[in-house]
């Protein structure tokens, strides 16, 4: 297949590009700088300019391709509704180009919106409006589409995606500590967040193009339940300081506008995932992961 792939050279993106290229598939790689365009070209893919918020070049990429991954989001969380919303505007356009066609449309969501408080399986829906929270506008514009017959799936994300190169929540956590001089959870620290190593969503995005049912809702779950405290110990080891639980209102304060997120209880299951697409996660751990120097250079 001929795979349009935006996010190409993200933080995931750059593990599914040249686990479909080791497969056989043709990726088209969505590239919004010069930089991004090289590093494609060096990973064997065709280079289609645009970004995200150019809804033209994404429907360009999609005429050129059989099928659509879209792993592509803008991370300013200072804008946080407005890029949520251009998400839910990136799926529609990517949906309609596609309408009528059967062409395969893998996107990206998180399991953190699914079912806070219990384990989240593939098979719930998830209840959140985007009016809860902003994330949802996703999901929302995936369920619009599967409405209107488009193959559309869902591979939710974790809130941690960790590995060397890690951009996203654990590196967060680290400037955190490093700024207030300590590693903190919030009450007990025994909210519990699922896991994935980057590398391992290559092949679950792969397996999901070519065996994911129109309306499938897959999970990127290596790890289920991962205690927030574990996070915090590991960082607090090895940056050399106390690690210490926060209230609710002493987490507000410490955290910001990230405290939702550390105060998180979502536990995750892949095991329909993994039954249905023969997918098996292989590589370390969060916390033996994160007791690596890469997250701590800076």
């Amino acid at each position: 297949m001929r795979v349009f792939v935006t996010g190409a050279t993200g933080f995931v993106g750059s593990a599914v590009v040249p686990e479909l290229i080791k497969a056989g598939h043709q990726v088209i790689g969505l590239a919004r700088s010069d930089a991004a365009a090289k590093s494609l070209v060096a990973a064997g893919a065709e280079v289609h300019r645009g970004d995200l918020e150019d809804l033209d070049s994404l429907r360009g990429g999609v005429a050129a391709a059989d099928g659509v991954i879209h792993t592509g989001f803008i991370h300013d969380f200072s804008k946080f509704k407005e890029v949520c919303e251009t998400d839910r505007r990136v799926v529609e356009a990517l949906g309609a180009a596609l309408a009528g066609s059967d062409r395969p449309l893998i996107v990206t969501s998180g399991t953190g919106l699914v079912a806070p408080g219990r384990l989240a399986t593939e098979e719930d829906a998830g209840t959140l409006s985007s009016n809860d929270f902003p994330r949802a506008a996703t999901d929302e514009a995936v369920r619009a589409l599967v409405e209107k017959g488009v193959r559309v799936s869902l591979v939710r994300l974790p809130p941690s995606v960790h590995g060397e190169g890690d951009h996203g929540f654990v590196p967060i956590l680290v400037r955190t500590a490093q700024e207030k001089g300590v590693s903190a959870y919030v009450g007990d620290g025994g909210n519990r967040w699922p896991a994935v190593h980057r590398l391992d969503t290559g092949s679950l995005y792969r397996l999901a193009l070519e065996k994911g049912p129109a309306g499938a809702r897959f999970h990127g779950v290596a790890e289920e339940a991962v205690a927030f405290r574990e996070i915090a110990e590991v960082i607090g080891k090895r940056l050399n300081m106390p690690v210490a639980g926060k209230t609710t209102e002493e987490a507000a304060a410490h955290f910001g506008w990230f405290a939702h997120f550390a105060g998180l209880d979502c536990p995750a299951s892949s095991r329909l995932t993994q039954a249905r697409l023969g997918w098996r996660p292989t590589q370390p751990g969060l916390i033996s992961d994160v007791d690596h120097e890469y997250y701590f250079k800076n």
